[in-house]
């Protein structure tokens, strides 16, 4: 009966999809922050309803719910696992925003156009994903050493987070780029919403479909990260994998709700830098010793909080004092 739980996700998830952009988000508009804030918490709500669900199947065994070999075993577990596993996907997704702002300024994709492309790169997200997981849940059950490797993969991306610019990045050196225009003409206009076009009676892709490839890209090298850090929260499959396909879905009602306010979250960067770090070490120690899911829970709330606190409350200093006004002499 497990493959009737796992189709009965993937339905709702797409009838989430398509009522999102086929009903709520027809018409190509620019979402405000205000509604982009309103929209967020709705995925939040629709995320703990389905940690209702997955309480049940954990713990009265509904559809006769197996959780298999590395499955959480109590609902209790499973809901605390489900939860952490969605704040941590969900706060690592911040750092990826920044990259598909660059994206988009590069691309010079206006707003009302970037909703579309956020949602088919969720679509192929979601595909990419699912090989990912499965093939890193696959590697923790056969190899125990495969903890120190993941472990290893957050701590030293966590380094590199610390180091990195999001600044540097450059769209256009991307291989994904010039695959495109090695295969198709690519149109230095939009067409409306369309990713194809005609160029001089050729097929050609437009930005957008540039735009889209770029997102899909830019969230697969995330998940190196991610996927590894939940995988230290987890290795039952089904909550890895839901998990992170509700983080996903509210991924671009939250790239709107501070796309525009990134400049005063600047020390949620340092933020991330703790929690990749945190999990790395759990996931290093984790043959050796558990850390509760609840306490990590705790931790990543806690910092990701401290973060948001520290860049309201802390302002930036200007580059340089004003002038003082020239002393009057008696």
């Amino acid at each position: 009966m497990n493959l009737v739980v796992w189709c009965s996700f993937l339905a709702i998830f797409f009838a989430l999809l398509w009522l999102d952009l086929g009903v709520l988000h027809r018409e190509a508009d620019e979402l405000s922050v205000r509604q982009a804030l309103k929209a967020t918490f709705g995925w939040i709500v629709v995320a703990l309803g389905f940690a209702l669900l997955v309480y049940g199947l954990y713990e009265n065994r509904w559809f006769d719910w197996n959780p298999g070999e590395g499955g959480q075993s109590y609902g209790r577990d499973a809901v605390v696992a489900f939860v952490t596993g969605y704040v941590l996907e969900w706060s690592l997704s911040v750092d990826n925003i920044f990259v598909i702002a660059l994206i988009f300024s590069y691309l010079r994709v206006p707003p009302k156009f970037q909703y579309r492309v956020l949602f088919w790169g969720i679509v192929g997200a979601i595909v990419l994903r699912g090989a990912m997981i499965a093939t890193g849940t696959a590697l923790i059950h056969a190899f125990d050493w495969m903890f120190y490797v993941f472990g290893g993969i957050l701590l030293l991306s966590a380094l590199r987070m610390l180091k990195s610019d999001e600044g540097q990045y450059d769209p256009s050196r991307s291989y994904v780029v010039r695959a495109v225009r090695a295969v198709f003409p690519v149109s230095e206009h939009l067409d409306g919403q369309r990713f194809f076009t005609r160029l001089d009676g050729r097929l050609a892709a437009t930005p957008l479909f540039v735009a889209l490839l770029l997102v899909d890209f830019a969230d697969v090298v995330f998940a190196v990260d991610s996927i590894p850090a939940i995988l230290a929260v987890t290795q039952d499959s089904f909550i890895v994998f839901t998990s992170n396909a509700f983080a996903i879905l509210g991924l671009r009602a939250l790239y709107f709700a501070i796309a525009g306010l990134m400049e005063q979250f600047r020390f949620v960067k340092y933020s991330l830098v703790l929690i990749l770090a945190f999990v790395g070490v759990k996931m290093t120690l984790a043959l050796h010793y558990h850390i509760p899911n609840l306490i990590s829970l705790g931790v990543i709330l806690s910092v990701l909080a401290a973060g948001v606190l520290a860049s309201m409350l802390i302002k930036p200093r200007s580059d340089a004092p004003a002038d003082a006004p020239p002393k009057k002499h008696d």
